[in-house]
Formats: C-alpha cells, sequence, structure tokens
C-alpha cells in the first residue's frame, strides 16, 4: 500500500506540537508515516523495511569533522526499482534531535569498491545539524563492495548495480534523504531545507556524479581527492608493476622508504621554511640530487605480519642505481611506445604505494605483488571474471595498458568517468564546491585535480584569461591542495602536514551565508591553506607566510595527454 506525502504531512503536522525530544521521532510508527513513498518515478519504497534505532552518548571521530558526542536516531529502510527482478536497496540517515536540528540534510560517500563509509562519514551530517544519509548502492548490504556484485557471471557486467555505484544511487539516497528530512521535522514547503554532500576518493568523485548530472541536487559539495577518470585512474595503478617488471627490479620497502624520506628532507625547504612538510612539490624534481640519494645506507627493522601489512625482514643496504632508475620513470608517468604521454602520475614526496613489492621468505627475494586496485580493474571490467586480481603482468606492456584505458573508457566513459566540464547549470542553481586533495596523495594523482579545475576553466569561461577564468571559476567552485597529505587523510611520513577538519562547515558558510572561503583553515604551523592556483610560500626566514602566483607551478601540474585524440577532461 502506498501512502500519500499529503496524507503523510497532516499525521506528522498533527505531532508536531508533541514532538519535542529525539525519543518523539525514533519510532517506526512515526518514520513509517514520514516515508517519502511518492518521492522518485520508478521506486517503490518497502513501508515494512522501516527500522529506527535510538543511540545516545555516540562518540563520532574522524579527520573529517571535530570528535563530537551526539544522540542521534538510526532510521533504516528499503526501496526497488519498479521492472527489476530481486532489486533491492536499503539506505540508512541519522536524525539529531529536533532542538539541534538546523534544516540541513548531508549526504555521504564511500571509497575504493565501496559506496559508503559507513560510521566513519554519516555523522558529519548530524554534526552540523542536519540529517545524514547513506546507501548500499544495491549491493547487498552496507558493508558490501561493488565489485562484489559488479558481474552477474562471468562474461556478462551488472549494468544495474554499475549505473547505481556511477551516480544513480547517490541520487535516490539524496532525493530521498531530502523529503524524509521535511517530513520527519515537519518543515514547511516555505521553509528551505539546505542540501550537502561529503565524500573522499570515490565519494570524492561521487558528489561530482551528482553535481554534473542532478546540478540542483545539492546546494553545497565537499569533494576530497575525487576518483576521476576510473579509466586512467584505476588501470593506473599498474603502471608502478610493469614498470618493475620492464626494468627487471623489485625495490625492497625500505630501499623505497629512503629515498622518499630523502626527497622529503630534500624537497622540505622550497617553500621557504624547513618543517618537514613538502608544500612545494612542484618545484621538487628540479632541486633533487639524485647523486646524494645513490649509495645512501638504509636500515629497516623487521615487520611482523597482519591483516593489513605484510611480513618483512629487517633489512640493510645503500640505495641502487636500479631503484632510483624504477622510480625516475615512476614519477615521470605512464607513455606509450612512441613517447607519448597517457597518464601522469604522483607527487615527489609521496608515498610508493603503486612500487611495493613482494618479500619471499623461501628465497630471500623481492618480487612482483600486483596492485589490486588496478588488477581487480583489469579483472572485473576489461577480462570481465570473477577475479580479484589478474594472475599475471606477463606480456603487458605500457601500450597494453594505454589499450586497456582506451577500452575501460570507451566502455564506461558515461558512467565512471566523471569529468563533464560544464558545470554552468550548477553555477545557475547558487551550488558551490570545495574541492581538496592532498599534495602527497599516494593513490590519485594531485595533478588530476588541477586538471579537472582547468577543464572547468577553458570550458566555461574560454575568452578569459587564466587569471580571469580562475576568478571566474572562483564564484562556485575552489579547489585547494593540502602541503604534506596522502590520500585522504593525514601523513605519518609528513605528520605536521595541515588538516582543513571543518571543511564541511566552511562550505555552509559560504552557501548560507555567502562567506566565500579565501583560503581553508589547516592545522599545527600551517594554519592557511592556499586556494588554487595560489601557492604557499614562507619569507622572512620562515615567519612570514603568503599564498603566491607561480606561473612554473601552474605549469608543472598541466600536462599534455598527448596518447589520446579526444580531450581528456
Amino acid at each position: 500500500m502506498r501512502y500519500s506525502l499529503w496524507a503523510s504531512t497532516l499525521v506528522l503536522a498533527s505531532a508536531a506540537a508533541t514532538t519535542t525530544s529525539l525519543s518523539d521521532i525514533c519510532t517506526s510508527a512515526y518514520a513509517k508515516k514520514a516515508l517519502p513513498v511518492d518521492q522518485l518515478q520508478g521506486v517503490t519504497v518497502d513501508p515494512s523495511s522501516i527500522s529506527t534505532s535510538l543511540v545516545t552518548n555516540f562518540t563520532a571521530s574522524s579527520i573529517f569533522y571535530p570528535t563530537t558526542t551526539f544522540d542521534y536516531c538510526n532510521v533504516t529502510f528499503a526501496y526497488s526499482h519498479d521492472g527489476i527482478e530481486g532489486d533491492i536497496v536499503h539506505v540508512q540517515y541519522w536524525l539529531p534531535a529536533p532542538a539541534q536540528f538546523k534544516n540541513r540534510y548531508v549526504s555521504t560517500g564511500g571509497g575504493g569498491w565501496y559506496i559508503n563509509s559507513g560510521t566513519q562519514s554519516i555523522p558529519t551530517g548530524v554534526i552540523v545539524g542536519g540529517v545524514g544519509g547513506l546507501t548500499d548502492g544495491g549491493s547487498g548490504n552496507f558493508d558490501a563492495a561493488f565489485s562484489s556484485v559488479a558481474l552477474l557471471e562471468n562474461g556478462t557486467i551488472n549494468w544495474q548495480a554499475t549505473y547505481m555505484f556511477g551516480y544513480q544511487a547517490q541520487h535516490e539516497l539524496a532525493v530521498l534523504g531530502k523529503a524524509l528530512t521535511r517530513n520527519i521535522y515537519n518543515v514547511p514547503s516555505s521553509e528551505k531545507i539546505y542540501s550537502y554532500y561529503q565524500g573522499c576518493s570515490e565519494g570524492g568523485r561521487g558528489g561530482w556524479s551528482q553535481v554534473q548530472r542532478f546540478p540542483e541536487q545539492f546546494d553545497g559539495v565537499v569533494a576530497g581527492a575525487p576518483a576521476f577518470r576510473w579509466a586512467q585512474q584505476q588501470t593506473n595503478h599498474l603502471t608502478g608493476n610493469v614498470i618493475e617488471k620492464t626494468l627487471d627490479y623489485y625495490p625492497p620497502s625500505c630501499e623505497l622508504e629512503k629515498i622518499m624520506n630523502m626527497t622529503v628532507a630534500s624537497c622540505d625547504p622550497l617553500d621557504g621554511k624547513t618543517d618537514g612538510i613538502v608544500s612545494r612539490s612542484d618545484l621538487c624534481l628540479k632541486n633533487l640530487s639524485w647523486d646524494s640519494i645513490l649509495g645512501a645506507s638504509y636500515s629497516c627493522d623487521a615487520v611482523t605480519g597482519s591483516a593489513y601489512v605484510s611480513a618483512t625482514p629487517a633489512q640493510t643496504g645503500n640505495v641502487s642505481a636500479k631503484a632510483i632508475e624504477v622510480v625516475k620513470a615512476f614519477w615521470k608517468g605512464l607513455h606509450d611506445s612512441d613517447g607519448k604521454r597517457v597518464y601522469f602520475n604522483y607527487q615527489p614526496g609521496s608515498t610508493f604505494d603503486d612500487l611495493v613489492s613482494a618479500y619471499d621468505s623461501t628465497t630471500d627475494s623481492w618480487n612482483l605483488d600486483i596492485s589490486s586496485l588496478g588488477g581487480t580493474w583489469v579483472g572485473l571490467f576489461i577480462d570481465i571474471l570473477q577475479e580479484s586480481n589478474i594472475p599475471s603482468l606477463d606480456g603487458v606492456t605500457y601500450d597494453t595498458l594505454k589499450e586497456w584505458i582506451v577500452l575501460s573508457q570507451k566502455k564506461y566513459g558515461d558512467i565512471l568517468q566523471t569529468t563533464y566540464p560544464d558545470l554552468s547549470d550548477f553555477q545557475a542553481a547558487g551550488g558551490k564546491v570545495i574541492h581538496v586533495h592532498g599534495e602527497q596523495d599516494y593513490s590519485i594523482p594531485t595533478a588530476s585535480s588541477v586538471r579537472y579545475w582547468n577543464s572547468v576553466r577553458e570550458v566555461m569561461f574560454p575568452n578569459k584569461s587564466y587569471k580571469e577564468g580562475a576568478a571566474a571559476v572562483d564564484d562556485f567552485y575552489r579547489l585547494f591542495l593540502i602541503p604534506g597529505v596522502g590520500h585522504c587523510a593525514t601523513n605519518d611520513y609528513q605528520s605536521g602536514a595541515p588538516w582543513p577538519q571543518t571543511t564541511l562547515q566552511t562550505l555552509i558558510g559560504w552557501v548560507e551565508n555567502g562567506t566565500a572561503p579565501a583560503t581553508l583553515a589547516g592545522s599545527g604551523e600551517i594554519e592557511i591553506i592556499c586556494r588554487w592556483p595560489l601557492r604557499p610560500l614562507w619569507t622572512s626566514n620562515g615567519k612570514k607566510f603568503q599564498c603566491v602566483y607561480d606561473q612554473e607551478s601552474i605549469d608543472s601540474f598541466s600536462y599534455d595527454l598527448d596518447a589520446y585524440k579526444l580531450p581528456v577532461y
């Protein structure tokens, strides 16, 4: 039986006078009356699936928001798409107490192959006085990865699951979530409910999927290190492996760590201050002394293996010429056999996660360890086989990687590339985006975000100069590169690196009060994070900080992907 939205509103209106506490609204009966059953054409919400749970004194802790203790009501329900046999999608919403509700709704995204980040992300909605939401995307449950349902059988793509992961599930989560929020708190139609999104990595890409396809969906989006261009991004994780195999050298983990630490030490002062943080990775390579790195001694203690870390023996040695050759090729990025650039790689100072090799205790040797991020993509979406990684890289060349990328782009581009650059409709709707990316990201190249920002500038404002176009983009979209920070997290090797923990609150200030952020609030000694294209610089012997325009820096993040005949936005 379908309940009409009008009838639900009447029931809620009559209860509004007595609904003053979280326990009042946290019942299955109340939530069922508030279900947005008629909100989406072709979607049937299942009233019998509703469940509520009152949680008190919950402490939420994450780098993405300040640690906070609060009470909330967990509301979950399921819906299905009409005409699709066996289809079921679960959504979850955390409701703040009515006294803390500030007419806000916040969707949250996931990471890797997951469409949500569970209890790590959803609290951000309640913390800012809104309803927080997440979805399982139809994968079966909130803990299931998209990769687990990507194929129906060997040779058969699950296109419904792929479209849901690509963009549709987040759209439906937000539409249902905003309507549920209005109904639960009895917000009259004359009052606005501000809607936001926050996510990093795959979650960052998920946010952009909404901005580009549904321009009126959100008033504001925080997109961190977005996994743009799945064709390039996922396949590129195999570039380091192919370099190692081509050069027939698999660096021990301690050797790579030594090169990384020496790179950080060498590049640290280039921003005008020695503080253990690489703030100007763009100046790094041309100032790096390979002669001082060659032959440098390294020593590492043995590491006991765990579920997340492979066991390694105690290591001593000296940095070899072969290791330097591998790292130079890695930083150069993927090129085809004609020398044309296929993609770019990570900034100097980042860790070498894509070059990790496997230690074989039987032979006391280091061997190829195929990246599961790249291998899973190729196994599932190129080979279309139920495999968690490809078994080998025999016969795989740089040209093979290019062929896989081109095939992926053709086959899945409309779903997972997520780089449509004309955001005119989003701008016209009044939407705002704060886009952040760690400068020492080891999983998604920092240049990836700069390229998309620049594509937006060129496409939307083609007749303006670079600076004029940058100012025009600033009206609704601002990019911040975070010095020393890794992938959606702080960096153990650059522990003093800043982190903008209250970015969502900054976005809310921009959307609701018109306070556009010239900078982001950092932490530690770096209290200010510069807005691209401005770059950080310390003067007066490291005592005065400023954000400066540096054309050479801008140019260093710009790459000619001449291996393609079509534009790569």
